[in-house]
């Protein structure tokens, strides 16, 4: 019988998948830690470890249920890239046939499909499959905007919506509104109570030491006894049932406040153990869409709503535009942007308290969420022109759900507006008014969030009526920014060197603000 060998990457830990549903002689399983995919860009240190024992995990949960499986932990692997160590396995296990599923970042799509058309060169027969994860298929974005001029996600959520028929009644939406985005904008001022988050049992300390002895280089900080991000399926199930038990009612209203106190608010922290795979989004919607049927009391339709739009809509949206985009996106400058990224990005060491907050945050848990990440990060970014190809990789290797197929379209797209409008539909910024009024930053802060001119005026203030000044040529047109270059132009001309005098010291020096 001819002999196979699978493939599994980090991020395809699906127990749930087909190839599982039965044990089978003749096939080999293979899963490696290798140096490719720790060193492309630096990542967190808690990304690696989680990374490492969610994949330690799921190995010894196939063998345990009577498959072959050849684990190569990094201590062990002396091969640097896929192509070697597939090559190697293949000829040590007479192996004539292999098989992959998906990827789903470009570059390891275009690596595996490269070394299988040398394989098959050899007469070994290849094979690749779907991940049986997402909701969509790779093109199913595509096909559906197919001859439109704009991409919407709303119009992609709507169809997802139909299409499921997750809370609708018949076609229409229930409760007759598709979003309820308007009732999910409260600032947290301890309304309520903060659940605390489930403690994960996690044994981290082997695989950090074996980090250590291979040199792997790593940002960010890590506590090896109280390592809570979630490295099974099990555990991930459990965070969800958390989630519907404890967080779900506020999660919509309080989903865009930003609070120093507390890093997660009431957000699921399931990003993780769904990007890797652990857990569907398919149970996630349909478990947390049952926990509002059973007491529409205490979680409103808006709160679900706003959760479902964000796995339903958002996430698979992200994905189509990645594959319909690629490579093309990763190249993408509109605004045409260089500047390098400060320093304070890798330490959290600035004046500007929500900057400090979120980047602190960002080192200690490897985790924000998205208006830290689009509306402080982001924002000012975007308004101190800084190249989104050093921003991408900074996203990319901070955050422990950063995966390129989720993050590059939201850093580039969403964030950096570097794409021009493909999935935004106009530049995301804000003066420091946004971040003032969503936020209990500003209050500690050393910049005032009221003042627009003056040393002690907060530099979004500046920073952003210069960005509308100095993109006028290109964004004026915008019809969904008319009524900002209206404001504007009431600027006189003094005032306007001023902004621009103030903004200038900050891009050209952002590190002593």
């Amino acid at each position: 019988m001819a002999q196979t060998l699978r493939l599994i990457l980090g991020d395809q830990l699906n127990s749930e998948h087909s190839w599982f549903k039965q044990k089978e002689e003749h096939v080999c399983y293979l899963m490696a830690e290798i140096r490719q995919e720790t060193d492309y860009v630096k990542h967190h240190i808690q990304k690696i470890a989680g990374f490492f024992a969610a994949m330690r995990s799921f190995a010894k949960e196939l063998e345990q249920n009577g498959h072959r499986v050849v684990y190569i932990p990094i201590s062990e692997n002396r091969h640097d890239s896929f192509d070697t160590l597939i090559t190697e396995q293949l000829e040590l296990h007479n192996i004539n046939r292999f098989e992959y599923l998906e990827p789903d970042e470009y570059r390891l799509d275009a690596q595996l499909e490269e070394l299988c058309t040398h394989f098959e060169q050899k007469n070994i027969a290849t094979h690749v499959q779907s991940t049986e994860h997402f909701m969509t298929q790779r093109d199913t974005l595509a096909v559906f905007f197919e001859g439109k001029k704009q991409a919407l996600m709303e119009s992609f959520y709507r169809m997802m919506r139909k299409k499921s028929g997750y809370l609708m009644l018949g076609e229409q939406p229930e409760g007759g509104k598709w979003n309820y985005d308007g009732e999910n904008r409260s600032s947290f001022k301890d309304q309520v109570p903060i659940p605390p988050i489930p403690y994960l049992k996690n044994d981290i300390k082997g695989i950090l030491d074996e980090i250590q002895s291979e040199n792997i280089e790593s940002i960010g900080a890590i506590e090896v006894d109280n390592y809570n991000w979630p490295i099974n399926r099990e555990q991930g199930l459990a965070l969800l049932q958390h989630f519907c038990d404890n967080l779900l009612p506020y999660f919509g209203k309080f989903q865009d406040a930003l609070y120093s106190e507390d890093p997660f608010l009431f957000h699921s922290r399931l990003s993780f153990a769904l990007n890797l795979k652990m857990i569907s989004p398919k149970e996630v919607i349909e478990r947390s869409i049952e926990a509002y049927h059973q007491d529409k009391d205490a979680i409103s339709l808006a709160q679900i709503e706003g959760f479902v739009r964000q796995i339903l809509g958002w996430r698979e949206y992200m994905r189509g535009m990645y594959w319909r985009e690629m490579p093309e996106y990763a190249d993408l400058n509109a605004l045409e942007h260089h500047r390098p990224l400060p320093s304070f990005y890798w330490t959290g060491k600035t004046k500007m308290k929500c900057l400090e907050k979120a980047i602190s945050q960002s080192l200690k848990h490897s985790y924000a969420h998205h208006i830290q990440r689009l509306m402080v990060t982001g924002n000012f970014a975007l308004l101190t022109q800084i190249n989104p190809d050093q921003l991408d990789e900074w996203y990319l290797g901070i955050y422990i759900d950063a995966i390129e197929w989720v993050e590059m379209p939201n850093t580039r797209g969403m964030s950096q507006y570097a794409d021009f409008g493909k999935i935004a539909t106009k530049p995301y910024i804000s003066s420091a008014n946004y971040i003032d009024k969503m936020s209990n930053y500003c209050k500690s802060c050393h910049y005032n969030a009221k003042a627009k001119k003056g040393e002690d005026s907060c530099p979004f203030n500046s920073l952003y009526w210069n960005f509308l000044d100095h993109h006028r040529a290109k964004l004026s047109a915008n019809p969904r920014m008319g009524m900002m270059y209206r404001l504007l132009d009431k600027k006189n001309q003094e005032e306007m060197q001023e902004i621009r005098n103030r903004a200038s010291e900050i891009i050209e020096n952002p590190d002593l603000f």
